[in-house]
């Protein structure tokens, strides 16, 4: 059986961190599908377009990566894609406690294990809404994406 797992976020904009979390992830499956939810609710700074771009230019010739869109739950994604698994990445303790509580619940109500990766160091620091705040002000935020 093909391990397939899901990297599922908004990524306005991926960042280092995301980058470093999959590529760390790749080893343990055989398919990473990164999923970019669409939240109708959510007002983003960069277009759809825009950030499937950027993804798939980082991950270009990466065989096992693939990058797909999505709207409502990730579980149910992660069923229509045959994936047994949502990787996620952790920079601290309050996303731990976060994502535990989403991962219990995806495990009992549709049968998708998590897998957690603790993020490198050197990139703890490093949050989409961190780039996005440096992006509105004019800032130079290019250290922090691919």
């Amino acid at each position: 059986m093909v391990k397939r797992a899901v990297f599922p976020g908004s990524f306005d904009p991926i960042t280092l961190g995301h980058i470093d979390i999959i590529m760390r992830a790749l080893p343990l499956f055989d398919e990473i599908i990164i999923a970019i939810g669409v939240n109708t609710a959510k007002q983003y700074m960069w277009t759809l377009d825009e950030r499937k771009q950027r993804i798939e230019a980082a991950f270009e010739g990466v065989k096992a990566i693939s990058v797909k869109t999505y709207e409502g739950l990730t579980a149910d994604f992660c069923q229509k894609e045959n994936a047994q698994f949502i990787v996620r990445g952790l920079r601290n303790t309050t996303d731990f406690t976060y994502e535990q509580t989403i991962a219990q619940a995806n495990d009992k109500v549709n049968g998708i294990d998590s897998v957690f990766l603790v993020c490198s160091p050197e990139y703890a620091y490093i949050s989409s809404s961190i780039v996005r705040d440096i992006a509105r002000n004019g800032g130079d935020f290019s250290s922090l994406v691919p």
